[in-house]
């Protein structure tokens, strides 16, 4: 008889900080996998804390409430499958990111990471300890290595791992979400798998936590770098894979392949999750935003009703003398298509009491951005009314081009608790309307058809706060905005080096003095989606006053 053993994988959205409700949630698969005869449950990196804890996991009261939670999983699950969960351990040596293994009622094995990512949105040579590579272990027939996700991107720990003895290789993983990354988890794995002759589980937490988005995408890899099973992208599931014994050692047998969506649907569906994660994680449950009747207003007004329903949307118009009447219909038809409220708050009478208590103060002198900032900042204090009175997050809109270069009012239409686009360019922005007007996805909220109208797509970008004001009155065409931008966040080109792509030698000049100019607004905005590897905030970090400019 063919020897076998199930092993139920979770990939489960546990929340930083909330170590008793993280707990639930693995007694809950662990009962599971039970139920389902499995010989082991997993699950992800750092699960009983959630991920990233970042200096929380320095406090020592917090640890200790971690580990005891670990503990307690143990007796509790001592009558059944093995459970596998990520936290932290600390001794006399110092503080670790370890993976226990829980058995027969005790913690029968701890294993402990030994490459501590260090770059981007990871600091875990700030918090932890490296630790020597750890050795397989056993639970019933089968000899597991557990190489920690960072482990597992070196041939160090794998290949130790393959000549002490281990038969699969379970990598628990709290890897986020960039642009095209899984292709690039699947090609590292599968360069493990090739190097070891072993099956390989790659495990991924899913859930947005702050920035930053889990993904999961799950899967399972034969030493044959055959796909044995594909979890979803965005999504908790927990899932049996049944391992059998052959001639040439354990292999998984062929299980369910989830289709991998394209980048488009990707970054939509992480904006989404981490907007409904980082309101129902921080306790909101409805949202408001400013809705001008522009593109990206539209778009983010369309993101909350896909996350949260549009009954749980207030939109809101504060037009001006200069708010167009396009502009007014378009709002109009966007939160109608959405089925969202929309409010309208004219600012005309707060702009004029302002307008008159500075006048003493202004006489002599001709009217500038100051007054077009009053104008944004008048929304801005308007708009936060409402979310104090009625309890709804204050969502911003503006999208990386702008948060880029600062073409956006600090303490104006900045104010909010979140931003979905705050990663996302213009010109990926037009797109991604475009995308979602085309299709439409069960975990999405919202109506399904064109919700956001082609005219809105189409029209001239403005913030409306002069006659007759558009965007490219003040900053180069968003194709060629972008275009520069990518180049000097993204690439981290020098201007030689962008001028000789063909750009205008002081175009790229202006665009790199605005992004320095505009750390202090950065520095103080909402956080954001993380959708690329040079997000704003931890991917990013560049000092507020800053005198260099790159003299090529």
């Amino acid at each position: 008889m063919t020897q076998t053993f199930r092993l139920t994988l979770a990939q489960l959205n546990p929340t930083v900080g909330a170590i008793d409700a993280n707990a639930d949630l693995a007694r809950t698969a662990w009962q599971e996998g039970q139920r389902a005869g499995a010989g082991m449950v997993a699950l992800t990196e750092m699960f009983i804390t959630g991920y990233q804890t970042q200096d929380l996991v320095l406090k020592p009261a917090f640890v200790n409430h971690a580990m005891a939670a670990i503990e307690r999983l143990a007796r509790e699950c001592a009558d059944g499958p093995a459970l596998g969960i990520g936290g932290p351990y600390r001794d006399d040596s110092g503080l670790y990111n370890a993976y226990y293994v829980l058995q027969d009622g005790q913690i029968a094995a701890r294993i402990l990471k030994h490459h501590l990512p260090n770059e981007g949105v990871f600091d875990e040579k700030r918090l932890f300890r490296a630790a020597p590579v750890s050795g397989p272990y056993r639970v019933g027939p089968i000899r597991i290595g557990t190489p920690i996700c960072e482990d597992a991107w070196y041939d160090d720990v794998t290949e130790t791992l393959a000549e002490t003895g281990a038969e699969i290789l379970l990598v628990p993983n709290g890897s986020p979400y960039w642009r095209n990354k899984h292709e690039l988890r699947m090609n590292v794995m599968v360069a493990r798998v090739v190097e070891t002759g072993l099956p390989l589980v790659y495990l991924n937490m899913v859930g947005g936590q702050d920035d930053q988005v889990f993904d999961g995408g799950s899967f399972v890899l034969n030493p044959s770098a055959e796909l044995a099973a594909q979890f979803p992208l965005f999504d908790a599931c927990i899932r049996h894979i049944d391992f059998e014994r052959t001639e040439d050692g354990w292999r998984a047998r062929r299980a369910e392949l989830d289709p991998m969506p394209d980048e488009w649907e990707q970054d939509y569906h992480a904006m989404v999750l981490s907007l409904r994660d980082y309101l129902a994680k921080t306790g909101f449950s409805r949202v408001l935003l400013g809705l001008s009747g522009g593109v990206d207003s539209a778009l983010v007004a369309t993101i909350a009703a896909d996350a949260l329903g549009p009954e749980a949307v207030r939109c809101v118009m504060l037009p001006s003398e200069y708010t167009s009447a396009h502009s007014l219909e378009d709002a109009r038809a966007v939160a109608a298509n959405l089925g969202c409220r929309l409010d309208t708050i004219p600012i005309s009478g707060p702009r004029a009491a302002v307008t008159e208590a500075l006048a003493p103060l202004f006489a002599g002198r001709e009217p500038d951005i100051t007054e077009e900032n009053i104008q944004s900042r008048l929304r801005g204090l308007l708009l936060m009314a409402l979310s104090n009175k009625f309890g709804e997050m204050l969502l911003t809109t503006g999208n990386k081009s702008e948060v880029a270069v600062g073409y956006a009012t600090i303490y104006g239409d900045m104010a909010g608790g979140y931003n979905p686009l705050k990663d996302l360019y213009k010109t990926r922005v037009f797109q991604t309307c475009r995308w979602r007007n085309a299709n439409h996805r069960p975990w999405m909220k919202g109506p399904a058809g064109e919700v956001i109208p082609q005219r809105v797509i189409d029209k001239p970008p403005s913030a409306e706060l002069r006659p007759d004001q558009k965007d490219e009155d003040s900053l180069p065409p968003y194709a060629v905005l972008d275009a520069i931008l990518e180049r000097l966040i993204e690439g981290d080109q020098s201007v030689a080096e962008i001028v000789t792509a063909g750009f205008d030698r002081d175009t790229v000049r202006r665009v790199e003095r605005l992004i320095y100019l505009s750390e202090y607004k950065r520095f103080q905005s909402a956080p954001g989606t993380r959708l690329t590897r040079k997000a704003f905030w931890l991917d990013r970090r560049y000092p507020i006053v800053n005198r260099w400019r790159d003299p090529s």
